[in-house]
């Protein structure tokens, strides 16, 4: 193969990270010129490190349920009720001034509650959706309501706070001048492109995304592999709850709702097929950047929340029209060419 095909090979296999680069770098340099001495100091860049890993581990949960054909509206919701459920576990701690081992194993708990939390949500998703045949957006918006109403009942409608100092110290501090739930963001992303790249269950997962009827009567477990993305999923959204609760102190049934729609977009953002079948991790934490970049810009504008609002939506359709646009004139052509050949 010549330099040329190869280059040209590499620039269609990386088409969308390229696209995600160029907006990325787009949105830096817009809101750099904009505020630039506000934007480009070292405080705002250590702030947005901070925010980022929220809406990322959101993300990374609604990319698997997508890629599996479906949608998860849960997400936020599995990560609140992980988050009371180890705030409250967490705060005997506190309340009996706990030190050493005892502090140590207290934490533990706290946290294997909240992916536990994680997991069996998750797991109560991917029955409903691959066991009972019900779609996954109604099941997701069902138990996305049940998970939430256990919240409120546990809490009383109350916030919750008063976790160990030792917890609150991972969620606000950093190493190499990058926070530790970043760095944990980061383990996470390529612990996932690990698994959809290079393993059976990810190959298995972009085939049952793509054409779920073929992968059956090919022999893969559609409905096992669809349970094991919303498990996953499930995780995702804990380990978000225990961030959210040592970077704020305080674990709430309501927090963060907007995030369902912003990691929705993110997600497809990011190249992530809504009809399944089709994601990119890579992407996803370029889309990630990018929404950051641009939040954080309007926040130093001085925009106000429904102009934000109104950003994410026209955002949103603007991608979803590109990418029609787009599959629609690679049909057009894929035609054209099926008649030249049979001519």
């Amino acid at each position: 193969m010549s330099a040329i095909s190869k280059k040209s090979v590499w620039f269609a296999r990386n088409q969308d990270v390229i696209r995600m680069l160029v907006v990325t770098l787009a949105i830096f340099i817009l809101m750099s010129a904009l505020r630039p001495n506000l934007f480009l100091r070292e405080a705002n860049f250590i702030s947005m490190g901070y925010q980022i890993p929220e809406l990322g581990f959101y993300s990374l949960a609604m990319m698997m349920a997508m890629l599996a054909g479906g949608i998860d509206l849960s997400i936020v919701s599995i990560g609140n009720l992980a988050c009371i459920i180890s705030a409250f576990i967490m705060q005997r701690a506190v309340a009996g001034q706990y030190a050493g081992a005892r502090l140590a194993v207290t934490l533990a708990a706290g946290v294997l509650a909240a992916l536990a939390t994680g997991f069996i949500c998750g797991l109560l998703n991917g029955l409903l959706i691959s066991y009972l045949k019900i779609p996954p957006m109604l099941t997701t918006m069902a138990t996305s309501s049940i998970y939430t109403g256990i919240g409120i009942v546990l809490t009383e409608g109350k916030s919750v706070s008063g976790v160990p100092d030792a917890f609150q110290y991972l969620g606000n501090h950093a190493f190499l001048q990058i926070p530790y739930a970043l760095w944990l963001l980061i383990a996470a992303m390529a612990g996932t492109a690990f698994l959809l790249n290079k393993t059976t269950f990810g190959f298995q997962l972009k085939m049952i995304g793509s054409n779920p009827l073929a992968s059956f009567y090919t022999g893969m477990q559609n409905k096992k592999v669809i349970t094991k993305a919303s498990i996953y999923s499930g995780l995702m959204s804990a380990l978000c709850g225990l961030e959210i609760l040592a970077r704020t102190n305080t674990a709430k049934s309501d927090y963060a709702a907007t995030y369902v729609f912003q990691s929705i977009l993110c997600a497809v953002l990011g190249a992530t097929n809504p009809n399944g079948g089709f994601a990119k991790v890579s992407c996803l934490a370029l889309a990630l950047a990018s929404l950051q970049l641009l939040s954080s810009g309007f926040n130093l504008l001085r925009l106000g929340g429904y102009f934000k609002d109104f950003t994410w939506g026209a955002l949103l359709l603007f991608v979803l029209s590109i990418d029609y646009l787009a599959k629609a004139i690679k049909r057009k052509k894929q035609k054209s060419m099926i008649m030249k050949i049979e001519n």
